[in-house]
């Protein structure tokens, strides 16, 4: 295998102040930030997703931001694939590649070298699917999915139609089961030399930060920023509008709710979200975890610390 290439990741729960911990890393390391951000590849949806904007850039170019219009599609494996065009074109310039965001799918996918089986998309097989789940319920579909494929099923739950429409969809394209890919991508050998980092703090400190955070949002105009998309005819079922606090202020817009149960709803629902991060994150061994206090008081030590494992 040809010599691996130097990589650095800013991972975490949601407001946990990743995008300025790896700016400061970029400033220090002569880097170029790769947002790992699942919403943040939206244009027009800048308030909800906590974008930064050119000033809170400080100058560091920013990849895989505003790439795409709210109604199109976008899967891990596409991420992974302009990622790693970005990765090449950083380095080749010199600079050095810094992840930084909450996906973790994406994060360890890109990292991990993750094989994805070519598929075609067969619209008309995916809108069987989910009619299936409207006329017969969420449960008959992952009932599907549990005679083809029971270790899949057993790690999505039924409710999450998308995910078991994806791993059906994974099966009736390739002939190939999704745990049988994951298995075929894990023997997958990484292009990568990284070191992560994942930003945490207290949970009690988090929850206030994120519930400040909603307020800020709804202050600096979430809603007429849902409202635009809504303008734009995107679906309220599309990919970017399952984005936290879009659905719900959705939902408020549409008449189905008051605007201070939506703003709650945002609230509990990007709490629950940070649990599932910090679940997702502390169960892989190779990341450091660093507290946020610590990363502002000791970036010099830090990047140090990344130096000496880059290049040993």
């Amino acid at each position: 295998m040809d010599e691996q290439i130097n990589l650095v990741a800013v991972v975490g729960a949601t407001a946990t102040g990743k995008t300025a911990f790896a700016i400061e890393l970029a400033k220090e390391l002569d880097g170029e930030i790769i947002s790992c951000d699942s919403m943040q590849i939206y244009r027009h949806m800048n308030i909800g997703t906590a974008k930064p904007d050119m000033a809170e850039r400080q100058g560091i170019p920013h990849h895989m931001l505003d790439i795409l219009e709210p109604h199109e599609n976008f899967s891990v494996s596409d991420f992974c694939a302009r990622a790693k065009e970005c990765i090449s074109d950083i380095t080749a310039r010199g600079k050095l590649p810094i992840l930084a965001g909450g996906t973790g799918l994406y994060v360890d996918s890109l990292i991990g070298n993750v094989a994805f089986v070519p598929q075609d998309v067969d619209i008309k097989y995916r809108e069987s699917l989910h009619k299936l789940a409207l006329e017969k319920g969420n449960l008959y579909l992952h009932n599907m999915l549990s005679e083809r494929d029971p270790n899949a099923a057993e790690k999505i739950h039924p409710n999450n139609v998308r995910r078991v429409v994806r791993a059906l969809e994974i099966l009736h394209s390739t002939g190939v089961t999704k745990t049988e890919q994951d298995k075929l991508s894990k023997s997958q050998e990484s292009p990568y030399k990284s070191v992560i980092f994942s930003i945490e703090m207290p949970r009690e400190e988090l929850y206030d930060r994120i519930n400040r955070r909603v307020d800020i949002m709804i202050n600096a105009g979430l809603v007429d920023e849902v409202k635009g998309l809504l303008d734009m005819d995107v679906s309220p079922d599309s990919t970017a509008m399952q984005a936290i606090g879009y659905k719900e202020l959705a939902d408020y817009i549409n008449g189905n709710c008051g605007l201070e149960f939506a703003v709650e709803k945002i609230k509990q629902e990007s709490r629950r979200y940070a649990k599932r991060q910090i679940t997702w994150f502390s169960s892989n061994p190779k990341i450091n975890r660093v507290m946020l206090q610590e990363c502002n008081r000791n970036v010099t030590f830090i990047v140090k610390f990344i130096k000496n494992t880059l290049h040993n």
